[in-house]
């Protein structure tokens, strides 16, 4: 039963609550633990200042965002988590999005595409532990934020201590947790940490930071049986619920901050603004959170793109290799060791799930494109450093240094800083220009603090050098298995232990020279490759190179085989995780660490087993590619890909295992949609003479709960009012002319990037197109000559692109409102029009559970569910589809049905391409099986090329197309060029895909 507190009354209840949680924490209910001390509820996941612990064992959590519900396949999810892993990554942060969950208050649904537990149960097939960020809000750049539409009613102060808030997100944070603690690492699950709000870091409440607040959502989240450590997000490094002193009761137990230096203008992908890059992380931890392990459980993986913008192949240029050389090393330098990149995949933004400042594509620019593939090189970059770091356990424990003078440190050239991490044994500098963003090459000699005392290195003669935007890291007493390598200026990318050997990977840029040297390494010999110099100093090894495109070995007496690559090269190797034992399974581990294959492969590798001196791997190939495995069993007896049996030779010297891996063409044909059969139907019969409304919702509420607005009409028209939170939106105006009426004045919202046309009687008056800006428009519109006493209906028909986010604890922002906020006809009093209005069908009683509270919106066709497949299409026109278009302003639906034959094992991304040319205005919505996964506006873009994975797509099968087209001019539209276009043919060992639930057409309710 809801029971209505006051605020004193609930302030009481809440601050009791939180001293009951104090005194049971761990099961000893008499002692009065505050939060920021509680004991910890398991022993699985701990930490200390440097670092996570699992199972007692240090680990560095290095993460990439990935979101389910952006890629509604979970027959994909395996796939995604695989090419995370196959980073060298360990960790996956998520978002759960609430408004896909609670559509409607109260009822909580996480099944099919929305279910969690296949997530988590991809996620420990492949390894990879799991940070959950369940919100209630996300951010995300999805609609509201995550806040359901129907939190556009709730009277409460959102992300505060406010009873009605706090009420309205009870049952979606009990049934989350439930769901999350069952997949949490005590449980034998993947999840290891929970964030229990989202950049909790901005208010404009009095309380704000506000502890009673903050308890009680930890309280939800424990009580829902989470028992793995809290963490946080800020904003921006500024100490919010970090664990501190009583005065800070409410606090996570793990601080955390978010990123962003570069920001998110994509305008110009090769300029960084001077002084952007953070170089007083450690600093601000130290004064923060010194107690905790320096986190960043966001920072910069790419950007979001808003309407009108350049494409997010500019995003990932600005956020491109280099970048991730420079800001990410910078990160490294202040010891970060938990770390996630956001986004690493970012997916899409199907069903009007995105927020108004975004378009269909979720792409973000990140590491894995949104059809999943790895071609990018901040892809492969990623890769090095990840493994670089996974390698190198000291750089867990040692102890950043400060950035105050490091202009000038260890060089003595003031162009160049080099920052330094120290530990017992080991030392990591990390060596970049002093205006991170120069593109000048300087030359320079570094001196070193080694066991061996300092030295200047190079030893041997000449310089080493710094290309413009990079960052170098030099190591000092690095230890390999025992070997130590006083110091190296070549980055390393990974070593590993097999018996008696030792293989140290290191790799330079173009026009690079290089040393090494190596602790009582005896006798070097060059076994492949040529140029490479040797010198004894010291009892020190020392081998000097330049950059080459061939590769070298050098073998030391010590049992060391040092490879050295260029980097264009190295980007080819793999570093694999042989499956564990039954404890750790597949997560990277001290076993896995020393004895994991290194490979090279070209274009993925996913898994590797070796039993019975036999080795199975599974990957990915783009092209036919020399196959070496480094570190096999000595007399391999049978090597396979991806079930095939391959011819190889192993070399006993190096005991690696080469064959060739054969890349078949396959022959497949893609429909030509110009030809495929359409069948078209009007979807705008409600400009139509004698259209009845009378089963719409009358929208005459005379007052609303939404608090962002006053309403400035003599009863609401807010869409959210009556439970139409997405796509497209219907009003409808009834009114008796009474002479004079010649203009109509319209003040909508729809977001950014939003439209809408306007007709009287069928005629049509005019639209609003937009370009991208603007999420309100107010205008006045010349009406047809109408008669005195003569009925009429005005027409309204608004794009939603989404509700806004609400980033400020307090704020209103996602409550402002969509549809008509305010109108007036000229003549005539506002009270003389009596308004309807629609959206979806049945509202937040939405009607598809397959696809969601968001998928539909208000169009007729829509409602009818026509859009599904199955649908009754043959009684409409025959057509050629959307390149007929129509002659007028209005919206007319196209649909299709057609078979796809796509070979086997191999993945080949589909997507729609729009390659009109013409200056109309027009609007159109995709449907594949029923999953609308595009909003194309042509007038602004950028977007003009929509993937659809495969999953939503029947690959060997049937598949129905539709298309809503909304011409918003009077000489209509027509969508001239439109094609499905296939990406790159990968041969892919990842296997079958289970294809998304696509529940079909049948005739609805109430349907009108």
């Amino acid at each position: 039963m809801l029971v209505k507190m006051s605020t004193r009354v609930a302030l009481l209840f809440l601050a009791a609550l939180q001293v009951a949680s104090a005194m049971t924490i761990a099961g000893k209910p008499n002692m009065m633990i505050k939060p920021y001390k509680r004991e910890p509820l398991q022993d699985i996941v701990t930490w200390d200042e440097h670092s996570l612990f699992v199972r007692g064992e240090r680990i560095l959590f290095f993460s990439g965002e990935f979101h389910p519900f952006r890629l509604p396949v979970p027959g994909l999810w395996l796939d995604v988590f695989q090419k995370v892993k196959a980073l060298g990554y360990n960790g996956v942060s998520f978002y759960v999005d609430w408004a896909l969950l609670e559509g409607k208050q109260g009822h909580f649904s996480a099944e099919g595409i929305f279910a969690l537990e296949p997530f988590f149960d991809a996620a420990q097939t492949a390894g990879i532990y799991l940070l959950a960020r369940p919100g209630p809000y996300i951010q995300a750049e999805v609609s509201g934020g995550g806040f359901p539409g129907w939190m556009q009613r709730n009277p409460g102060l959102l992300r505060t201590r406010d009873p009605e808030y706090l009420h309205a997100t009870d049952l979606y944070v009990a049934s989350i947790s439930k769901i999350i603690a069952k997949a949490q690492i005590t449980n034998g699950g993947p999840v290891i940490l929970l964030q229990p709000e989202n950049e909790y870091s901005q208010g404009v409440v009095p309380e704000f930071p506000d502890p009673v607040y903050f308890s009680y959502v930890e309280k939800q989240y424990r009580d829902g049986g989470i028992i793995v450590p809290f963490m946080s997000n800020d904003a921006r490094p500024q100490g919010d619920e970090a664990p501190g002193p009583p005065s800070q009761p409410a606090a996570v137990d793990i601080y955390g901050f978010d990123g962003y230096p570069l920001g998110f203008d994509c305008a110009n992908p090769t300029e960084w603004p001077s002084g952007y890059l953070p170089t007083d992380y450690y600093a601000l931890h130290l004064n923060q959170s010194s107690s905790t392990p320096v986190s960043i459980p966001e920072f910069q993986g790419g950007s979001f793109d808003p309407w009108g913008g350049t494409g997010f192949e500019n995003c990932a240029a600005l956020l491109n290799h280099e970048f991730e050389r420079v800001f990410y090393k910078n990160n490294y330098a202040a010891g970060v060791t938990i770390f996630n990149l956001y986004m690493t995949y970012g997916g899409t933004n199907w069903g009007n799930l995105g927020f108004p400042g975004d378009y269909t594509s979720y792409d973000y620019g990140a590491v894995i494109t949104e059809d999943r593939l790895v071609t990018r090189e901040k892809y492969s970059e990623a890769k090095l450093q990840a493994n670089f770091l996974q390698a190198s356990p000291a750089y867990l424990t040692a102890v950043p240094q400060s950035n105050a003078n490091a202009n000038g440190s260890y060089t003595g050239n003031g162009a160049l800083t080099t920052t330094a991490l120290l530990g017992n044994k080991t030392n990591f500098f990390i060596v970049r220009h002093a205006m991170y963003n120069s593109l000048d090459t300087t030359n320079y000699t570094i001196t070193l603090p080694t066991s061996q005392g300092n030295i200047t290195i190079p030893q041997t003669g000449g310089s080493l050098s710094l290309h413009g935007r990079d960052s170098k890291f030099h190591v000092t007493d690095y230890d390999v298995g025992g070997i130590n390598v006083l110091y190296s200026t070549a980055e390393i990318f990974t070593w590993k232990q097999y018996g008696s050997r030792r293989v140290l990977i290191v790799y330079s840029g173009p026009g690079e020279l290089h040393e090494l040297a190596i602790t009582r390494a005896g006798n070097a010999r060059l076994v492949e490759g040529s140029d490479v110099a040797f010198a004894t100093v010291n009892d020190e090894t020392i081998i000097t190179f330049e950059t080459s495109s061939t590769r070298r070995i050098v073998v030391l007496e010590c049992g060391l085989f040092v490879y050295i690559l260029d980097r264009n090269e190295v980007y080819d190797y793999w570093v694999v995780d042989l499956p564990d034992d039954a404890t750790s399974g597949n997560y990277t581990n001290a076993n896995t660490l020393n004895a994991a294959l290194i490979l090279k492969a070209g274009y993925l590798l996913r898994t590797v087993k070796v039993a019975d001196e036999s080795i199975a791997l599974t990957g990915d190939l783009n092209a036919t590619t020399a196959l070496e495995i480094i570190g096999g069993p000595p007399n391999t007896r049978s090597v396979s890909f991806n079930g095939k049996d391959l011819q190889f030779k192993q070399d006993h010297f190096t005991n690696s295992v080469m064959a060739t891996l054969e890349f078949e063409s396959p022959q497949f044909s893609i429909p030509d949609l110009a030809s495929c059969g359409w069948k078209t139907i009007d979807t705008l019969p409600e400009i139509q003479s004698g259209y009845d409304d009378s089963a719409w919702v009358s929208a005459n509420n005379p007052t609303t709960n939404n608090t962002r607005l006053s309403l400035l009409t003599p009863t609401s028209l807010f869409a959210s009012d009556y439970g139409f939170n997405a796509g497209y939106l219907l009003y409808r105006g009834h009114f008796t002319a009474k002479g004079g009426n010649s203009s109509v004045y319209l003040s909508t919202a729809g977001g950014y990037g939003f439209g809408h046309s306007i007709w009287l009687n069928g005629v049509f008056v005019d639209s609003f197109s937009n370009n991208g800006n603007y999420q309100q428009w107010n205008q006045s519109y010349q009406l047809p000559g109408m008669l005195a006493g003569k009925t009429y209906v005005l027409t309204v028909l608004i794009d939603n692109t989404g509700l806004d986010y609400n980033d400020q604890a307090g704020s209103s922002r996602m409550k402002f409102p969509r549809g008509i906020l305010d109108y007036s006809i000229s003549g005539m009093a506002k009270s003389d029009v009596a308004w309807k209005v629609t959206g979806n069908l049945g509202g937040e009683d939405y009607q598809d559970h397959t696809r969601g509270p968001l998928n539909e919106g208000g169009l007729f066709a829509e409602r009818q569910g026509y859009h599904l497949p199955g649908a009754p299409t043959s009684s409409w026109s025959d057509s050629e589809g959307p390149k007929d278009g129509i002659s007028t302003a209005g919206v007319q639906f196209y649909s299709t049905t057609f078979d796809l034959n796509m070979p086997l094992d191999y993945d080949i991304p589909l997507a729609f391409s729009f390659g009109n040319s013409s200056m109309s205005s027009y609007r159109v919505q995709i449907y594949v099986n029923g999953y609308q996964f595009g909003k194309y506006i042509h007038n602004i873009g950028p977007q003009s090329k929509f993937p659809v994975p495969q999953g939503i797509w029947n690959y060997q099968g049937s598949n129905y197309v539709a298309f809503s087209l909304w011409a918003l001019e009077a000489a209509g539209a027509k969508v001239d060029d439109l094609q499905l276009v296939a990406g790159p043919v990968i041969s892919s060992g990842y296997g079958a895909v289970q294809p998304s639930p696509q529940t079909g057409w049948t005739k609805r309710a109430n349907v009108y």
